[in-house]
C-alpha cells in the first residue's frame, strides 16, 4: 500500500489524497478541532519535497523526529472528555500514527537501512487501501491513472520519471545502514523495478512517445543504482530484523493488537497445526474422489472464473451473509485476470485459483472493501482516509482471510469437498510464512532460512524456497514489521469480536447485522472495531497495558 499522502495531484481510486473537500463533509457533531489537527498532522508527516524529489537526508529525518515530540504533545492536550466512543477511537488513530512515525525513525529507518524503499514506478494495483510497506513518497502509481491515459497525465507521469535519478542519487547519499538481508533482496527489487519500466516503455512507446523516453531514463538510472548497490553488498554484515521488544512495541502501539512477539509465535505456531492437521482429515474424508486438476485453457479459466464470481456473489446474496451493494459483482468480476499457460509450477495463490477459481473470489473481499471506501466514504474525516504505516493491516488482511474459512462453515464449499482442502492450505501457507517474518524479526532466521521454513510447512510443495511468491513475502514481512502475521491474528481478532458480538445478543446473532456493523465501522485495527460495536474496551487496553 503508499504510504504518505500525495503533492502531485495522483488520483488513487479518491482514497489516499486528504483533500479539502473531504474534510467540508466532517458531520455536525464530529470534534473540529480533531479534525483539523488531523489535517495539518498529515501535512506534517509527509516529507519536504525539493525540486520533485522527497527529502529524506539525515538533517530532514533529525529534524522530523524532533519535532514529532511537539505534535505528540499537542495530540495529547487535546480534551476528548466526554466524547463519543467513535470519536475516542478516531483520536486513538491518530496517536497509533504518531507512534508509527515515531518507530520509522528509532528502529525501522527505511531510508537508510532498505534499498527497496526507493522503489519509483509501481505498476501494478494493490489490494488494501495503501501501499503494503515503507515506500517512499510520491513514488508513481501507474495502475491507478484513468485509461486511456490523458495528455495531462503522460505529461505528469513523464515529468516524474526523470525525476529518477535525483530520487537514486540521494539514495545514495541516504543508504548509509548495514542491514545485509534489507540489501540484498533491496537490490533484486531494484532491478525488478528496471524491468518494470521497460515493459512500461515497450507498452506504451507508440501512444506516448515523449513518456516512453523518460520510462527509459528512468530504466538507465534504476540499473545504475542496482549496480551501485550491489557493489557493496558484501560489505554488509549487520542483522535486519528489528528485535523482539522492538516488533513487541509495534504490535502494541502501532497496530494496537494485545500480544508480544512470544505471544503471536505461540497463537501462528497453533493455527499452523490446525489447518495440517483439518487438511489431512479433509484428504481423508475425499480419499475416494478424484483430485482437482489444473485449469489447463483459457476458455475453460474464463467460463469458470465468471462463473465462480456469479457463484459466490449469489451465495452471499441468498445466505443473508451480507447485503450486497450495486459495486459488490463489479468490483470482484474485475479481478478477472486472463488465462497464462504453466510453465513448471505457478506462484502459489495462481495454484490455488487454477484448481478452483472460486476459491479466492473469497479472499477477493479486498476488492469489494476498496469499492466501498471508494463509493461510500467513512462520515469520519480520518477513517475515510487510508492509515499510514500499513496499521489497518489486520482488519484488512485478517478479514480478507477470515472470509475464507468463514464463509465454508456457512456452507459455501458444502459441494466442493476437495476444494475444502485448499482453505487448509492457503491457512497454512499464511501461517508458515507468517513465522518466517517473525523469526527474522526475533532475529532467530535469516531470510533465506525463513524462506525455507515457510516452504517446508506449505502442503503439496506449493511454495518452492527460490519461488517468486515467498522470495516477495518474506522481504516484505522483513520491511514491515507486524503485516506478516497480520492476516492470521488479524482473523483471530475478528473470531473474538464475532463471539463477544453475539454472545451480548443471547441467541439473536444475525451474520448479516454483523458483517454491515463491521464494514462500516471502517479499515481500522480490530481492537477498536470491537470497542464500538460492543462497548467492551478490554482488547485495545491490553495493548496499552503500559501506557
Amino acid at each position: 500500500m503508499l504510504k504518505k499522502v500525495r503533492r502531485w495531484g495522483m488520483i488513487f481510486c479518491c482514497l489516499l489524497s486528504m483533500t479539502a473537500a473531504l474534510l467540508a463533509q466532517t458531520p455536525p457533531d464530529y470534534p473540529q478541532q480533531l479534525a483539523d489537527f488531523f489535517s495539518e498532522w498529515r501535512a506534517f508527516q509527509a516529507p519536504a519535497v525539493h525540486d520533485g524529489v522527497p527529502d529524506y537526508t539525515a538533517a530532514a529525518m533529525q529534524r522530523q523526529h524532533d519535532e514529532l515530540a511537539d505534535w505528540q504533545r499537542r495530540l495529547a492536550a487535546i480534551d476528548t472528555s466526554g466524547w463519543a466512543i467513535a470519536h475516542q477511537i478516531d483520536y486513538i488513530l491518530i496517536w497509533a500514527e504518531m507512534n508509527g512515525l515515531d518507530f520509522a525513525h528509532r528502529v525501522k529507518k527505511p531510508w537508510s537501512r532498505d534499498p527497496a524503499f526507493y522503489v519509483w514506478f509501481y505498476p501494478g494495483l494493490t489490494d488494501v487501501p495503501e501501499r503494503e510497506g515503507p515506500n517512499i513518497h510520491g513514488a508513481i502509481e501507474w495502475a491507478y491513472f484513468p485509461q486511456p491515459l490523458s495528455k495531462n497525465d503522460a505529461k505528469e507521469i513523464a515529468a516524474r520519471l526523470r525525476k529518477a535519478p535525483a530520487v537514486f542519487k540521494q539514495a545514495r547519499q541516504n543508504l548509509t545502514g548495514n542491514a545485509r538481508d534489507l540489501w540484498v533482496t533491496g537490490t533484486r527489487t531494484i532491478r525488478e523495478q528496471s524491468k518494470d519500466l521497460a515493459r512500461f516503455a515497450e507498452q506504451i512507446a507508440e501512444a506516448y512517445p515523449d513518456l516512453a523516453a523518460a520510462a527509459r531514463e528512468a530504466q538507465q538510472a534504476s540499473d545504475d543504482f542496482a549496480e551501485w548497490l550491489a557493489a557493496r553488498a558484501d560489505s554488509k554484515t549487520g542483522i535486519s530484523g528489528v528485535g523482539k521488544e522492538n516488533y513487541t512495541w509495534n504490535l502494541k502501539k502501532v497496530h494496537l493488537l494485545p500480544y508480544t512477539w512470544e505471544e503471536e509465535v505461540l497463537l501462528m505456531q497453533r493455527e499452523l497445526a490446525r489447518a495440517h492437521s483439518a487438511l489431512r482429515l479433509e484428504e481423508h474424508r475425499n480419499r475416494h474422489l478424484p483430485k482437482l486438476k489444473n485449469i489447463d485453457n483459457a476458455e475453460e479459466y474464463e467460463r469458470l472464473f465468471n462463473d465462480a464470481v456469479t457463484e459466490y456473489v449469489n451465495f452471499l446474496t441468498e445466505q443473508e451473509i451480507l447485503t450486497i451493494k450495486p459495486y459488490t459483482e463489479p468490483a470482484l468480476r474485475a479481478r478477472v485476470n486472463p488465462f497464462t499457460p504453466a510453465d513448471g509450477l505457478r506462484g502459489f495463490f495462481s495454484e490455488i485459483t487454477y484448481r478452483d477459481p472460486i476459491i479466492m473470489r473469497t479472499h477477493d473481499y479486498h476488492w469489494i472493501e476498496l469499492a466501498r471506501l471508494r463509493e461510500e466514504p467513512h462520515a469520519s474525516p480520518i477513517r475515510r482516509t487510508p492509515l499510514l504505516y500499513n496499521i489497518f493491516d489486520a482488519r484488512s488482511e485478517g478479514m480478507a482471510t477470515a472470509v475464507e474459512e468463514l464463509m465454508m462453515h456457512a456452507g459455501f464449499l458444502d459441494k466442493r469437498p476437495r476444494s475444502r482442502e485448499l482453505i487448509w492450505i492457503l491457512l497454512a501457507q499464511r501461517c508458515a510464512r507468517g513465522l518466517g517474518g517473525l523469526y527474522q524479526h526475533g532475529l532467530e532466521k535469516t531470510f533465506d532460512e525463513a524462506t525455507k521454513f515457510a516452504s517446508k510447512w506449505t502442503p503439496w510443495g506449493l511454495l518452492p524456497a527460490d519461488g517468486g511468491t515467498i522470495q516477495f513475502e518474506e522481504q516484505f514481512y522483513l520491511q514491515q514489521p507486524a503485516y506478516g502475521t497480520s492476516y492470521v491474528i488479524g482473523k483471530l481478532e475478528i473470531d473474538k469480536l464475532i463471539a463477544e458480538y453475539a454472545r451480548q445478543r443471547d441467541g439473536q446473532f444475525v451474520l448479516k447485522e454483523f458483517m454491515d456493523d463491521f464494514n462500516n465501522a471502517g479499515v481500522i485495527p480490530v481492537s477498536l472495531i470491537y470497542w464500538e460495536l460492543t462497548g467492551d474496551k478490554s482488547m485495545l487496553n491490553a495493548a496499552l497495558a503500559d501506557e
